[in-house]
């Protein structure tokens, strides 16, 4: 057998089959692809370069179901305020005067130095210029899921819904054949983009076979004002216009009644449940533990570092597992391994990804990463799963590889320059604590 780099962790987390840890076993990888999981006996025979990862689990690396990366040049302007008064007052006036292409570009950098760093192969983006968060992903080596945005007034990027989904949809033309970017339609919220431009994303998601990726249900100041102008709450408003259905990718989604859950349950719905951002912002707390009884898929996000104020996706993952747990008041709610599930191979179906990413499968890509749990902070350790979900840190996040590609080694990133990304973030800083002219 042929292999370019084979691994030899203590442990395999291969997520499928569920909650399965294999010891003294090495993963192969050959063409950015998993080629095969051995005995390690077996595996060292190998004529490939070998990686030692003595104290390490090898999991496939985590996805980002949701998260503007651009934002983190945003983290802790507008602090501890409701989503409404954060978003109209302070974030959206700071994006009418900086948005463009290079703050994007800066931005997502630093972003996703951060996510590298915690152990994130692949994130779901919904932001503007989005063609400069390509590019970012492609020198950083991420994965990325771009969201194609529709909103109904006027941004830098685009003067609304005809411009935005004219512009998006060349952009998906042209990076379609690049096999770590995918895209999805992305309008930003019921509150922001009318029916019209939603019917035609609807169309246009079925044409070219595109997931749509929306805020829904967020706060109860949002469901309550459109049953108070409409008298339909959101939900029912996007199912009247046939977008709720197996493509459909609805964020937040903490304010959710009996019959809504049977609904999206029914339709085959993927939810992206960011917990932090939601409790920051005192936006609610999703029904995550009844959502997955009703056989809701549900995957994790982060959102935007401007809300959370991090893109801690390992710690994501534990706040949401012990959310469910003392919302539903089930300490077996959410159990560890399903809570890294969400946060893998959940993700990977929310993104349509799942026959590329998500689990240690042959001839799946090569989106890896290795923890520490050799650390004082996880041991003694009887349960690897558990151990990760409850007790390790990002920190702990050794090596990244992407498609076989070394993103990380020993911690530090070989794709990013951390002192540059340093001083470009000091100088965004200053920038955007200017007072305008």
């Amino acid at each position: 057998m042929h292999a370019d780099t084979v691994l030899h962790p203590r442990w395999i987390i291969p997520i499928k089959p569920h909650a399965q840890v294999l010891e003294g076993h090495s993963l192969v990888i050959r063409d950015g692809l998993i080629q095969a999981i051995l005995p390690t006996a077996q595996a060292r025979g190998l004529d490939a370069r070998g990686i030692e990862l003595p104290r390490h689990a090898l999991l496939p690396g985590l996805i980002n179901a949701h998260t503007h990366v651009a934002m983190n040049l945003l983290r802790g302007v507008a602090d501890d305020l409701p989503l409404m008064t954060w978003l109209s007052e302070h974030i959206w006036p700071l994006e009418g005067r900086f948005l463009a292409d290079d703050f994007v570009h800066d931005g997502s950098r630093l972003a996703m130095a951060e996510l590298i760093r915690g152990g994130v192969t692949c994130f779901n983006d919904m932001y503007f210029f989005p063609e400069a968060t390509i590019r970012a992903a492609q020198d950083a080596g991420l994965r990325a899921s771009i969201g194609l945005p529709v909103i109904d007034f006027p941004t830098p990027w685009g003067a609304g819904p005809d411009e935005y989904l004219s512009k998006g949809i060349r952009l998906r033309d042209e990076w379609r054949d690049t096999p770590t970017v995918s895209f999805m339609l992305a309008p930003h919220a019921p509150y922001t983009v009318g029916d019209e431009p939603l019917g035609r994303i609807r169309v246009l998601a079925d044409q070219l076979g595109l997931g749509v990726h929306m805020h829904v249900h967020e706060t109860a100041f949002e469901v309550n004002e459109a049953e108070r102008l409409t008298g339909e709450r959101p939900l029912a408003r996007l199912d009247r216009l046939g977008l709720l259905n197996e493509q459909f990718l609805a964020v937040h989604m903490t304010q959710l009644t009996e019959l809504e859950m049977a609904l999206i349950a029914e339709r085959g719905v993927h939810i992206a449940h960011c917990p932090e951002s939601n409790l920051k912002l005192a936006s609610g707390i999703a029904p995550i533990a009844r959502l997955k009884e009703f056989g809701v898929n549900v995957a994790i996000g982060t959102d935007g570092a401007a809300s959370n104020n991090d893109l801690d996706l390992l710690g994501e993952t534990r706040t949401a597992a012990l959310l469910a747990k003392g919302i539903s008041g089930d300490a077996a709610a959410v159990p560890a391994a399903e809570a890294l599930y969400m946060a893998t191979l959940g993700g990977a179906r929310a993104l349509g990804l799942e026959e590329r990413i998500g689990s240690l499968e042959v001839g799946k890509a090569a989106d890896l990463i290795a923890i520490d749990l050799g650390l004082l902070e996880t041991q003694p350790l009887y349960d690897p799963i558990a151990q990760i979900v409850y007790a390790a840190g990002r920190h702990q996040v050794t090596h990244s590889w992407v498609a076989g590609r070394m993103l990380m080694n020993e911690r530090r990133l070989l794709t990013l320059d951390e002192d540059e990304l340093l001083g470009n973030a000091a100088m965004w800083q200053q920038h955007l604590t200017t007072p305008a002219a």
